[in-house]
């Protein structure tokens, strides 16, 4: 009889769960979304897929040739514009962009793309400016871009969603992604507590391995790390280290569709871990 209890409140706990994860948001194609790192990956597909809902996504590009590639990929609806989160004066005048935009509805969805993982490589390989390039776009730059706009989220009482890793969690390799990962974790986690008298909630995005830009360029810049330690060093691992290289998953639409249901969902999630590597070792033994 204890077991039947227990199986059935167990089924409505999951049952409620999955009502109120479907409730959706009103009037989304009212509201505007600040998305960065919009050449690529992540932050291209979530603009696409926004675009196609009716939302108003002001996308932000490194380069002039992403945002021209992105425009003509979506409605004109979409607007774009340049971003460098690395620099104040670039972080500003986009805010001042989005605040043109947004007027006295606020920005709704804040969503912190942008970033790099390389270089990553063993930490005895790399130098103190390797590790700063990577700070200064994952977590300098994100934290810098959220106060600029910060007001506008809350003013819309809307949603900050910020792109960590699962790395966040479980340190396996050396260089500057993991510690900004860690950095984002924590500072997404303090910004929740902070803002949620304000009516504001802050997610944050955990994929485990993509195929993404990221993934891409990690191998090349491993060579390009490899190539440049001294010989010693080069000894001491030896050539089976270097060779044993990473492989990625190339399924990133559940890492969009995680960022979408922060976005426009009643009742986000506090933490998403899309990737079947997140849910089942990243996480278990982290």
């Amino acid at each position: 009889m204890w077991l039947y209890l227990a199986a059935l409140l167990l089924g409505l706990y999951f049952l409620r769960r999955w009502y109120r994860e479907r409730q959706t948001v009103e009037n989304l194609t009212e509201k505007y979304v600040f998305i960065t790192g919009c050449d690529s990956g992540f932050g291209n597909l979530l603009a696409r897929h926004l675009d196609a809902r009716g939302l108003r996504v002001l996308a932000a590009c490194l380069t002039q040739q992403g945002a021209e590639q992105l425009g003509k990929a979506t409605s004109e609806r979409l607007q774009t514009t340049l971003l460098d989160v690395t620099s104040t004066e670039s972080v500003a005048a986009a805010a001042a962009w989005v605040k043109e935009r947004v007027g006295n509805k606020g920005l709704w969805g804040l969503v912190n793309n942008a970033g790099i993982g390389v270089p990553v490589a063993p930490n005895e390989w790399l130098t103190k400016d390797d590790f700063q390039k990577i700070l200064d776009v994952n977590l300098l730059g994100m934290i810098d871009v959220t106060l600029h706009l910060l007001s506008m989220v809350k003013r819309a009482r809307g949603r900050v969603v910020n792109m960590s890793s699962i790395l966040g969690r479980l340190s396996i390799f050396g260089g500057g992604y993991c510690v900004s990962k860690y950095g984002v974790e924590a500072f997404s986690d303090s910004l929740r507590r902070e803002l949620r008298s304000f009516g504001v909630k802050v997610s944050i995005i955990e994929p485990g391995a993509f195929m993404t830009k990221i993934a891409q360029n990690g191998v090349k810049t491993l060579q390009a790390m490899w190539s440049r330690v001294p010989a010693e060093i080069k000894e001491s691992y030896g050539q089976p280290f270097f060779e044993a290289c990473d492989h990625s998953l190339p399924l990133i639409l559940i890492v969009t569709d995680c960022m979408e249901h922060a976005l426009t969902s009643c009742h986000p999630c506090i933490r998403y871990t899309p990737g079947w590597d997140a849910i089942f070792f990243y996480i278990p033994v982290s």
